[in-house]
């Protein structure tokens, strides 16, 4: 391939490690790259919660639009801020390899009760804001103060070591990537069984124009079709939910060494509601996702 591919991607650290991790890749295929940082809403917007922030995508929408002039070629996302929809003329190429999709627990080593369930003292006050961790938090512990908290990964830290939080929850797979030192901290890892990730959370997924199968099929070799075998279910659950990034949906799906697929799924109303749990297994992925909704909705009723 003669084209040097544009990559469109947001300036976080994160988002520029995911995009060069995607460059590196091409590299070994002996195709060139560049970096298009592009500002989207999400980035922008940093006094509100995300809940607060209107409409859908608002981490991929302006990335989005560059693919749609021809301004870059490709883009990067964490999958988990995808929309379940792709606009008119764009197509998800292919799926990274998947990270560890786990939450964390950070906390001040000082700060721990190690009488307390997660070694939080009472009434502590834990920095998220995204309604799923804050809801099945919750669950865990009804007498937690939950606090919206924003920024990039190393701020959220900064803002947890400077006394703003008495915890905060973030992604295993961002602090892995970009190799955080957390020493200084306890860390708790929460099992993607019992706090739900969100959908594809540690998967990135590559976005093109729907016409330019040069970079479509380019795509396909850094594919990961084992990894999006489970996304697909994941994110299946998400669409028949009707649900984006403010829906308290977490569902986290695994295959076992015989191709059997394993669904953990919670969702509340609110961050503030009760939480519903379902667990299902299945041999094939066929209706696998209706039957996880169905389970949920069945939970609602009891």
């Amino acid at each position: 391939m003669n084209r040097i591919i544009r990559i469109g991607t947001r300036g976080s650290h994160l988002a520029q490690w995911q995009a060069g991790f995607v460059q590196q890749q091409l590299a070994a295929l002996g195709v060139q790259s560049e970096l298009v940082i592009i500002k989207t809403k999400g980035d922008q917007i940093q006094h509100l919660g995300f809940d607060k922030i209107e409409g859908k995508g608002f981490f991929t929408k302006e990335i989005e639009d560059a693919l749609l002039r021809g301004d870059v070629d490709m883009a990067v996302h964490s999958m988990k801020d995808m929309p379940t929809t792709q606009p008119e003329g764009l197509v998800l190429a292919g799926v990274s390899y998947r990270e560890d999709p786990a939450d964390w627990l950070l906390l001040p080593m000082s700060a721990q009760d190690a009488t307390q369930t997660l070694r939080l003292p009472l009434g502590a006050t834990v920095g998220t804001s995204s309604a799923r961790r804050k809801v099945q938090l919750l669950d865990f512990r009804k007498d937690l103060i939950i606090k919206d908290i924003r920024g990039n990964v190393p701020t959220r830290l900064d803002k947890l070591r400077q006394g703003e939080f008495d915890a905060i929850v973030l992604a295993a797979a961002g602090l892995k990537r970009l190799q955080l030192d957390v020493s200084d901290l306890y860390v708790t890892p929460f099992s993607p069984r019992e706090l739900v990730p969100a959908p594809a959370q540690g998967v990135l997924v590559f976005q093109t124009t729907k016409d330019d199968l040069e970079v479509r099929r380019l795509l396909r070799q850094i594919h990961h079709p084992e990894v999006s075998a489970v996304t697909n279910v994941e994110r299946k659950v998400l669409q028949l939910m009707a649900g984006g990034c403010h829906m308290p949906l977490g569902v986290y799906c695994e295959r076992d060494a015989s191709g059997n697929y394993h669904v953990w799924a919670a969702v509340a109303d609110s961050w503030d509601m009760p939480l519903r749990r379902a667990r299902l297994s299945s041999s094939t992925s066929f209706n696998l996702a209706e039957n996880v909704v169905k389970a949920l909705q069945k939970s609602e009723k009891m």
